[in-house]
């Protein structure tokens, strides 16, 4: 799961060579393509699921682009990680001596060439993506064979099924796509190779999730030489990037063993706790029932929080949707975001609640969301 920015549209082909449906190009989870992503909430793609609080790692200057350059900054790297975190130096050493740099992840994370063209963001072709009939259908028969596992994730945390099984749908189509990448690798290439100089803080994100990596293998929650994820470094059916399992994972039954690449249990029980450790509210809607004036674009602040409210939203000429009634909602702070079809100029402008702030944390753009919502709630139709 940045301080929003625009991000650049990257092709569906880039998406399914990440191996994770939902990280499109988009890191919740993946970077520039990544899931640590400062990708704006505007902003279809790239998705780090998850990197709201990038963990802390060594400070080492990174830029080699020769193995013999890379081989030392890793091994400062090292060094340095195994003493702030008290790890063993020469297991460190060992682990980051087997990371292998791949060309084909640095390929994909590679911005366009100065002057290409842009790809214009398109609401309803990133939506078409995820909220499909394949998508819809294998869902539904998800939230029937994982009834149990949903109901008791609801009721501990508050978070609705269908929100729990749209993630998973959105980010690994039920656990079915979770990644074709060594995870150990990609976060290498990726800390000490990024190809963006103008952007050393996405460099610093993937050092941090590498320390992390490192830390999960050495402490025995995961093996960091056999893991697999996508191109950005997320990991498991929810696309967990390393700082995540480290902070929101959780195992379904209490124990100290968490797997969130086979044990959906797991897995459903994480996606309802980051959620929650970011701010989602049990009862709250994803969005507000709420008819909105052609004005309010100016409302539009492009963050990822809720810095309005009803009354103000009145004022400004909004009005309850036909039927709805003015519930927990209306005393929640809300948010106006617009879902572009750049292509013709249109715009479709959403109320959102702290629920929907909660999701763009998984994935900083407001159409992974509002994706997730949308997927959510077909879901829930029958």
């Amino acid at each position: 799961m940045f301080a929003p920015r625009r991000l650049i549209l990257m092709s569906l082909t880039i998406a399914v060579l990440s191996g994770c449906s939902g990280t499109v190009v988009s890191p919740s989870q993946s970077a520039d393509a990544g899931s640590a992503n400062k990708a704006s909430p505007k902003t279809p793609e790239i998705k780090l699921p998850d990197a709201a609080k990038p963990s802390q790692a060594p400070t080492i200057p990174v830029g080699g682009h020769t193995q013999a350059s890379r081989r030392t900054a890793l091994k400062e790297f090292g060094v340095e990680l195994a003493a702030s975190r008290q790890l063993s130096e020469a297991r460190v050493l060992k682990l980051i001596d087997e990371a292998r740099y791949n060309p084909t992840i640095i390929r994909i994370v590679t911005p366009p060439a100065a002057g290409q063209p842009r790809v214009p963001r398109s609401w309803a072709n990133y939506r078409g993506r995820f909220v499909e009939p394949i998508r819809i259908n294998q869902g539904r028969a998800f939230m029937q064979q994982y009834a149990n596992e949903l109901d008791r994730a609801t009721k501990r945390y508050g978070v609705p099924q269908n929100i729990i099984a749209a993630i998973i749908g959105v980010e690994t189509l039920y656990g079915k796509s979770q990644g074709n990448f060594r995870v150990l690798d990609a976060l290498a290439s990726l800390g000490f190779d990024y190809p963006n100089p103008k952007r050393p803080d996405r460099a610093a994100m993937f050092r941090g999730q590498l320390a992390d990596l490192i830390e999960l293998d050495l402490t025995g929650k995961l093996d960091a030489r056999a893991i697999k994820g996508s191109y950005a470094g997320a990991i498991g059916i929810p696309q967990f990037m390393p700082g995540s399992i480290k902070r929101f994972a959780v195992s379904a039954t209490g124990s100290n063993s968490i797997d969130l690449s086979n044990n959906m249990s797991d897995a459903i029980m994480s996606v309802a706790n980051f959620l929650i450790e970011h701010g989602w509210q049990r009862g709250l809607p994803v969005f507000a029932p709420v008819t909105l004036p052609a004005s309010a674009d100016k409302l539009v602040d492009g963050g990822l929080k809720a810095n309005l409210d009803w009354p103000q939203l009145r004022a400004a000429g909004a009005k309850l949707a036909p039927g709805a009634k003015e519930t927990a909602w209306a005393r929640a702070p809300l948010g106006v975001i617009d879902l572009p079809e750049e292509a013709s100029g249109r715009v479709e402008l959403r109320t959102a609640t702290p629920n929907f702030f909660a999701i763009t944390q998984y994935n900083r753009s407001y159409f992974y969301a509002a994706s997730v919502a949308d997927l959510a709630q077909a879901l829930e139709t029958r």
